[in-house]
């Protein structure tokens, strides 16, 4: 590991950065290295925008995809590297379209879940569309976190670092009181071959993946647009319509 890089990790370390946040922007640190077989200590705004200039033209990366990019660059030249640069001059971040997510109807969500192979698969998705979870904060649900008698879930450290609760529908609390009697879990509320961790996020993408491919449903269907849609069914009735506000209802009703 080379010294530019220790510090760099360090620095994002003593920040309490998430470990998917630091390795993204070591990643992308390293790339950024790679394409001009140079030290970024020896690169300066000239270098950075040609390489912007490389990612957008040529590489063809969609705005997000660069704005990681810039996170990191911006984090190593003004941390780690202590530039008193403008970094919003010299740094731009590109601007991203603004899309509305993928929405499934009630009837389209109960047909999607019924198409998931495995009970604990189908479980994981359900609480993500459910209670409004990330993939990587449902796997790493614990049985203490169900708290059925306030009707809530607690999150642990989700993102950005933070504790926070959402709401437990009688539904979806029998979903996972179903799943514990199967499974009987000690630590993880869904746990892995492997003993003491829990179900991978890949895992559960994968069997998302294979019930798409089961289910006639023509709309992309992925753990995070189930999330998408429960924050799209809490908007305000006269934003989101009768049909979204009541959604929920028929899915509990199933």
């Amino acid at each position: 590991m080379t010294s530019l890089r220790q510090r760099m990790t360090e620095d994002m370390q003593v920040r309490n950065l998430a470990p998917n946040t630091q390795m993204s922007y070591v990643q992308q640190v390293s790339l950024f290295a790679r394409h001009f077989m140079k030290s970024p200590e020896t690169l300066g705004p000239e270098d950075i925008r040609a390489y912007q200039v490389y990612l957008t033209n040529e590489k063809k990366l969609a705005p997000g995809s660069i704005l990681i990019a810039v996170a990191a660059l911006r984090f190593l030249y003004k941390v780690s590297l202590k530039k008193d640069w403008n970094l919003e001059d010299v740094i731009p971040a590109p601007k991203k379209p603004q899309t509305l997510p993928v929405v499934l109807s009630p009837e389209e969500v109960l047909q999607f879940l019924d198409c998931v192979g495995g009970t604990m698969h189908r479980a994981i998705l359900t609480t993500c569309y459910g209670a409004g979870l990330r993939i990587s904060e449902a796997v790493r649900l614990t049985a203490p976190d169900i708290d059925s008698a306030r009707m809530v879930i607690r999150v642990d450290q989700g993102k950005g670092r933070k504790d926070r609760y959402v709401m437990l529908s009688p539904r979806l609390l029998q979903v996972l009181r179903d799943w514990w009697r199967v499974e009987r879990p000690k630590q993880w509320l869904f746990p892995s071959d492997i003993p003491g961790r829990h179900i991978s996020t890949s895992a559960v993408e994968q069997a998302c993946q294979k019930a798409c491919r089961r289910c006639p449903i023509p709309k992309p269907t992925t753990p995070h647009s189930l999330r998408h849609y429960a924050e799209f069914r809490t908007m305000p009735s006269k934003l989101a319509g009768p049909c979204i506000s009541g959604c929920f209802n028929k899915l509990d009703s199933a």
